[in-house]
Formats: structure tokens, sequence, C-alpha cells
């Protein structure tokens, strides 16, 4: 029967899995909040299941059962949706840290689904930690890739884009052009994909790109 220790069971476990998708949720990643909610819930559920959900037939004469049979599931099972948010796009795997943030809600939906409230609470704070404190303490020393796509009206701007590059000492991962048909006019549109060192690195090459006569930047991801 239904007992309201597991209901609070989910909805804690929903709850911790909101916030690790707020976090997705407001860097615009495939998976957020409604996504990690579900998944936390639905782990929680499997769990309850799993350990209670056959007690009215145990201990009958000849019946075995493993109260992990189910949970152990979700753990290979989850990895399927959480390969669902990774993508490779310009020679670049982006989704990583969401599929793992998908797999890591499953476990706490697991611990708190098992009654093992403190150990779900303390996962999501580390979760979290790892999201947003690592990523702030380490943000000088962590690489970005920026995908440029922009327009040129001829060779010249393009060289000066390049030498622009190689003075910072960017890396250049990705380059490809094709030529742009505006009337009598061919223009050149330029797919660059650059390795800047940090942020302030990729706003200054883009601030420098739009200041060049004859250049439309037209994507910035």
């Amino acid at each position: 029967m239904m007992t309201w220790d597991f209901f609070f069971r989910l909805l804690v476990a929903g709850v911790l899995g909101a916030l690790v998708g707020i976090d997705r949720e407001y860097r615009a990643k495939e998976a957020g909040f409604r996504t990690h909610f579900l998944v936390a819930l639905g782990s929680a559920l499997f769990m309850i299941v799993s350990k209670y959900g056959f007690e009215d037939i145990l201990g009958k004469e000849g019946v075995g059962l493993d109260p992990s049979r189910i949970a152990s599931q979700v753990v290979t099972g989850i990895g399927f949706l959480g390969a669902g948010t990774i993508i490779i796009q310009k020679l670049f795997v982006r989704g990583l840290t969401t599929a793992a943030g998908i797999w890591t809600t499953a476990a706490v939906g697991l611990a708190v689904g098992a009654g093992q409230y403190w150990l779900g609470i303390s996962a999501t704070l580390l979760t979290l930690l790892g999201l947003e404190g690592l990523g702030y303490m380490f943000r000088n020393f962590s690489q970005r890739n920026v995908n440029l796509t922009f327009t040129v009206s001829g060779v010249e701007a393009l060289q000066l884009v390049m030498d622009e590059i190689k003075n910072k000492r960017h890396l250049i991962v990705s380059f490809s052009t094709e030529i742009v048909e505006c009337g009598e006019k061919k223009n050149l549109r330029v797919a660059l994909v650059v390795r800047t060192r940090k942020l302030e690195d990729e706003v200054l090459l883009i601030q420098f790109i739009q200041t060049l006569p004859g250049v439309v930047i037209d994507k910035v991801e």
C-alpha cells in the first residue's frame, strides 16, 4: 500500500533532481529542470517498487527475489537517455556534462527511494558544486571553443582575422569557407572554430572582428 513515507521519498527525489536541472536550464542545455525532475522521480519510484513492491509474495515457498534487480537496470537504462543529450557538432562533442548530470540525478533518485535521504542530499550538493563551483574556480585554466560564422567581402579582411588569431596565440580547430553570391557581387562566408583560454579572449576576438570593414558576423556559438 502507498504510504506517506513513499510519497515523501518521491517528493524529495523530485526536488533534488529539479535543483540539478535548474542549473542545466539556466545554461540552456538540452535537458532542463523538468527532465531532471522526472529522472529523479522515476528512479526513486523504481527503487521503491524494487524494494517494497513484492512483499505480498515474499516468504512463500519457492519464492526468492533480489530486491535490487529493478534498481540495477536503472543504471544501464538511464545511459540511453543521457546519450540523447550528446551532440557531435563541428568536431566537438557537446552535452557530456548534461548526460553525466542525468546519470547522477538517477543515482540521487535511487538513494532517496531507498530511504537514504542525507546521501541523496549530499550527492545533490556535491553535483551542484561540481557544475558551478568548480567551473568558477578553474575558469582561468579551462579552454573555451567559440564557433564563428561570418561573411567577408574580401580576402584582406579574412587575413586580418587570421593574423589576430595568430598574434593572440589562439588555436584554430576547424576552418571552412564557401562563396556566397549577392547579386553580381561574390562574398566569402567563413565557418571558424577557435579555441581560446578564457571568456575575455573570446569577447575581444569577436569585438575585433566586428570592427573590421566589410565583415558581418552571422552566428556565434
